[in-house]
């Protein structure tokens, strides 16, 4: 499995934790749950991803992920 399919599929894991919930919502807490617990880079790569690579939920979340900030170097 490469490093885009398990990232696809740990997003996708959390997404089948909120599917209970209406997909507004569901939406929401993916996106909260991926800005709060994923590493920047992961969070850089899960945004570089091909959509289609993503489950609709997931694809959904993706506009409200953070982007990481750009590392800033001192001068």
């Amino acid at each position: 499995m490469s490093d885009r399919e398990r990232l696809a599929r740990m997003a996708e894991q959390i997404a089948a934790a909120f599917h209970a919930l209406p997909e507004e919502q569901a939406v929401a807490a993916i996106a909260a749950h991926i800005n709060q617990f994923w590493a920047p880079p992961m969070r850089r790569d899960l945004l570089a991803l091909d959509p289609a690579l993503l489950a609709p939920r997931v694809r959904q979340a993706r506009a409200l992920v953070r982007p990481p900030r750009p590392d800033r170097k001192a001068g």
